[in-house]
């Protein structure tokens, strides 16, 4: 098979890496492999023989793909425009003279659910369009962008000579379904115009390049048991849609800013996933801003966390979880804190109790019940290869509804034991499942830990409230996330107001285009990247008195991009 085959076929399995594999590794498989950067590759092969899509204990948990989901809750109000998020965070204020800042000359590029670029939000004055191109990997029939295998790339130029056509997507048939993609574009980027109401968005002329990120593969949707459509995105796919973005910067002319409003459950929460650490190597480099959103499942019910003294004693905790009518199944994670060891006994909801078991033996165990359906595949991982942690994965099957108990026992000689544990993210699941004795804090989704990128909550700027459902931090090792909280309900958008941690992502895109307009393309400071935005912004945050930062919820305050200029220019103490 063509190597563009082997990317698109269910009969390859994938996974991303951060190793370079020779001949002699790949011998005697099929196989096909993309090359991210010189650290970074995605290999595809050949899944024959392979009952089991995932075996963690086969293949190590690191290069095992995640399925990330989109950051989005339900849509909130209809109206007019409402200039409330722009001002709040001083956005409006620095696209006024005498700054002026309005993204000219920045790219901000999306990893997204498409875009529909037939909307005038999206054009220029004349009636061309600002997207300089659409990468859009469900489409094989074009041509797929130069040293990439599938997809069809659309240029500008296309793009404008399907504006001009009676049928545009006779000639670009790229297009956003969902309109998650386009909503976020024009909150982020969209271009003062009249659909009734004036709307504007955060840097309304900046460029825009859009990768619309394929779906991942059905044998992925089968492991993790997604529910049908529901929208779930690989993250080989998106380490790919980032190479692609990251290739448009031109250091010391034309920065780009990453927006990707994608999350998940799955890894370590302390940001040693490889995508993780792929998209902090891409926000170290100059003139790259990399921005992902907190989550939102700061109110889901999804995690559990428990920190308590050892003295010298195996400790058991007990863990009460409770599954929906009719759950067909889910993949969940318990993550322990090195040196101790862990071990498990489960209680199902009709009383029957899986002895406890020690699973160093590196052994897929599988475990059925007398009276109920349901089936747990266990695996374990002593030293996790990303975080060096303790972890245990858990595949349950046709879960019988009630609850669940889990007994933890925990083994050590240090002053003191942890374990947290995830559920998946609440649209991963077809029913209410959750933990009775829930965690809001640590609920932060990957791969918004990694490291060097800017990851803001959300709140409500009509009233300055914190979102209920943003995902709050820190990180499992204690890393101090999120940044910082930035506007993520009732956000105007072009189809509407719409909530969630992805519209805090889509208004502080726009801010760093236009910091990054002022640093790059104005010449002010020419080699910035994420780590010198994120710290300009933090300073500039707005904080309360009776707030102690950092904060889990607030980071270090609320954005306000006009007062992180006030204290560059020295007119006000950050």
């Amino acid at each position: 098979m063509a190597c563009r085959e082997q990317t698109l076929s269910n009969d390859y399995a994938e996974a991303l890496l951060d190793y370079i594999l020779t001949e002699d590794d790949l011998k005697g498989m099929d196989y096909c492999t993309f090359k991210l950067d010189e650290q970074f590759t995605i290999l595809y092969f050949r899944r024959l023989g392979m009952q089991q899509p995932i075996n963690v204990n086969q293949y190590t948990y690191n290069s095992v793909p995640k399925l990330y989901g989109l950051m989005q809750d339900e849509d909130g109000r209809t109206g007019g425009f409402d200039t409330t998020s722009l001002s709040k965070t001083g956005v409006l204020q620095v696209q006024r003279p005498p700054l002026s800042l309005t993204g000219k000359g920045v790219i901000v590029g999306f990893v997204d659910t498409g875009i529909r670029y037939n909307m005038d939000v999206f054009m220029r004055e004349d009636g061309s369009s600002r997207i300089l191109s659409i990468w859009d990997q469900t489409i094989q029939g074009g041509t797929p962008p130069e040293g990439f295998c599938f997809g069809s790339e659309y240029t500008n130029a296309q793009i404008n000579e399907a504006l001009r056509s009676e049928n545009p997507l006779s000639v670009v048939p790229s297009t956003d379904e969902d309109g998650h993609g386009t909503a976020m574009a024009s909150a982020a980027v969209g271009k003062n115009t009249d659909f009734g109401s004036l709307f504007q968005g955060a840097a309304p002329d900046a460029d825009i390049v859009m990768v619309k990120c394929r779906e991942g593969k059905q044998y992925l949707r089968d492991y993790y048991m997604i529910p049908e459509g529901v929208p779930a995105y690989c993250d080989t796919d998106i380490g790919m849609a980032v190479k692609y973005l990251d290739q448009l910067a031109k250091v010391g002319r034309r920065p780009v800013v990453i927006c990707i409003a994608m999350g998940t459950n799955w890894g370590d929460h302390a940001g040693n996933s490889v995508l993780s650490r792929y998209l902090s190597r891409i926000a170290e480099k100059r003139n790259r801003v990399v921005i992902i959103p907190s989550g939102n499942e700061g109110n889901a019910g999804h995690h559990y966390s428990s920190v308590f003294a050892m003295n010298g004693a195996d400790i058991e905790q007990s863990v009460e979880m409770r599954v929906g009518e009719n759950e067909p199944g889910f993949v969940m994670e318990l993550w322990g804190g090195r040196p101790n060891i862990m071990s498990l006994s489960i209680r199902s909801p009709g009383g029957e109790t899986i002895p406890t078991v020690d699973f160093r033996s590196r052994e897929t165990r599988n475990f059925t019940f007398v009276y109920e359906r349901t089936r747990i595949t266990v695996d374990h991982v002593l030293v996790e290869q990303g975080s060096a942690d303790e972890l245990m994965v858990l595949r349950f099957t046709l879960p019988t509804a009630g609850v669940w108990t889990f007994h933890v026992t925990v083994q050590g000689d240090t002053g003191y034991g942890s374990f947290n544990m995830w559920l998946p993210i609440t649209q991963f699941l077809r029913s209410e499942t959750y933990f009775l004795r829930s965690t809001p804090y640590g609920t932060l989704t990957e791969p918004s830990l990694a490291k060097n990128v800017i990851t803001p909550s959300a709140y409500n700027a009509a009233n300055n409230s914190f979102y209920i459902d943003s995902s709050r931090g820190f990180g499992r090792d204690g890393d101090l996330k999120p940044d910082f909280a930035a506007p993520g309900v009732d956000v105007p958008t072009v189809l509407g107001n719409r909530s969630g941690s992805c519209m805090a992502v889509a208004i502080t895109s726009g801010a760093a285009a236009q910091f990054m307009q002022w640093a790059v393309v104005e010449g002010n400071d020419v080699l910035a990247q994420s780590g010198e935005v994120k710290s300009y912004f933090i300073r500039g945050a707005v904080r309360d008195l009776d707030v102690i930062y950092p904060n889990r919820s607030w980071g270090f305050g609320r954005l306000n991009v006009a007062r992180a200029f006030e204290i560059i220019a020295g007119t006000t103490l950050a």
